[in-house]
């Protein structure tokens, strides 16, 4: 049952990442990788900080049973965010030459997501 629910919250994360990325930067596809700002990854790692901070708030204080966590946590946040795209963005930026965005892109990743995660926590 749990997996179930990991992987029904995993694909609805997915599809709202796919979405949300879209509906920012629609437009990217004419692009090169590397050319542009990636918001659209910025957007959904920042909010699945802030999704997985009133879980993980509201599954300690509020005593949330696994499954909610295994849907929400595990499976949306999981299916939303995204590292790995993060990362090789942060490549695409570097190697075309654009170190000054690169180390925007991390420093707004890092201290927007955390941030995030902390007001999720206090909400939560």
């Amino acid at each position: 049952m749990i997996v179930a629910l990991v992987f029904f919250g995993g694909a609805g994360g997915a599809v709202l990442r796919y979405l949300a990325d879209r509906s920012v930067t629609g437009w990217r596809d004419r692009a090169r990788p590397g050319d542009l700002f990636p918001y659209g990854t910025l957007l959904v790692n920042v909010i699945g900080c802030f999704i997985l901070g009133v879980i993980t708030a509201g599954a300690l204080d509020a005593h949330w049973g696994g499954r909610v966590v295994a849907l929400l946590g595990t499976g949306l946040c999981g299916g939303l965010t995204t590292f790995s795209t993060f990362a090789v963005e942060s490549v695409q930026l570097e190697r075309h030459r654009r170190p000054i965005v690169m180390l925007a892109y991390l420093a707004l990743s890092l201290l927007l997501g955390i941030g995030a995660a902390q007001l999720g926590w206090l909400v939560g």
